[in-house]
């Protein structure tokens, strides 16, 4: 076995063991909606009629890969365009299917996060929360 040196102490390197971990069993539970397509959708669903620079600005990608990422879920019938009030811009709309594959994917993302907090005392996990929102603030 390895000896470990410094990397038990590193904020980086345990991040991104818990990263791995929470990853591998959403990924099996979640198999048809990555959690980064999922946040889109459910920022859609939040916010109907969102423009696509908005939805980009809210989830730190570039206007081209969000162009990417949108043309793949209207081609999954899944999100649609709609020309906006002031006819230069779009706002992005769930479909029926869209709306329900949503809703799937709460119900299943609530069991995948209990599995994956099943560790963590409530307080414990709401201590995790605000220390991951502090350091990512």
């Amino acid at each position: 076995m390895l000896k470990p040196g410094p990397l038990p102490g590193l904020l980086g390197y345990r991040l991104r063991l818990a990263q791995q971990a929470v990853f591998r069993d959403y990924a099996a539970a979640v198999p048809e909606a990555s959690p980064g397509r999922a946040g889109i959708l459910f920022l859609i669903e939040a916010n109907p009629g969102v423009t696509q620079s908005r939805l980009a600005q809210a989830v730190g990608l570039d206007r081209s890969t969000m162009v990417g990422v949108l043309h793949a879920l209207e081609a999954r019938e899944l999100v649609e365009r709609r020309r906006g009030e002031d006819r230069r811009t779009n706002g992005l709309w769930l479909t029926r299917s869209g709306g329900a594959l949503v809703a799937s994917l709460k119900r299943r993302i609530r069991v995948h996060e209990r599995r994956v907090a099943a560790r963590l005392t409530a307080a414990e996990r709401a201590q995790l929360l605000a220390l991951l929102e502090k350091l990512a603030g």
